[in-house]
């Protein structure tokens, strides 16, 4: 089981302030995360190219899946839950104003916000995306999860080392930061 959802994040480009629209999947088991895509306008042909993406029997994110929780929104519209559906995942709309309904996913986003996007000041497209990738590095293979009972999504081999000398891994020029034990 999955869910799907929108954030938003202000960048300045050449133009100006413009409002970006970003595109996570979570899968719930395991908290992984998936940034699907960005946009400034969102529409329906950018959405059924995400829903192939997402769906794609190779190496989409679904894959597997059978279920995807999604809110009202009506960007997710008709021809995206029908690409889904042809794929056997069982798109799940949920009821209006739902206050805890895609708590997974609202989780994720605050903490994106509060530990990455809200700390900095994004000039292009390139430098958000640059953002959220090492973000959900980080997320995956530095940082704890109360869900999890305080384990690392993807830990690696320096988990769990008791000797040894404690280092420091930067991202995002020292905004999050992963203290471990070097290993031998």
């Amino acid at each position: 089981m999955a869910a799907i959802d929108f954030a938003t994040v202000e960048v300045w480009t050449k133009g100006g302030l413009v409002t970006f629209y970003l595109l996570f999947v979570i899968e719930l088991k395991t908290r992984r995360v998936h940034f699907a895509g960005c946009t400034t306008s969102l529409h329906e042909a950018w959405m059924k190219q995400i829903a192939r993406n997402l769906s794609d029997e190779e190496d989409g994110f679904l894959v597997g899946k059978q279920k995807l929780i999604m809110d009202r929104d009506s960007t997710f519209c008709e021809s995206f839950r029908s690409i889904l559906s042809q794929s056997d995942i069982q798109p799940i709309v949920l009821p209006p104003r739902p206050p805890n309904l895609n708590a997974f996913i609202e989780r994720f986003f605050r903490s994106l916000k509060s530990e990455c996007l809200d700390r900095m000041i994004f000039f292009g497209e390139n430098s958000l995306r640059n953002a959220i990738k090492k973000y959900l590095v980080h997320y995956h293979a530095e940082r704890n999860h109360q869900g999890l009972d305080h384990r690392i999504i993807q830990p690696g081999e320096e988990v769990g080392q008791n000797a040894g000398e404690v280092e420091c891994r930067e991202r995002l020029g020292g905004l999050l930061n992963y203290y471990y034990r070097k290993t031998a």
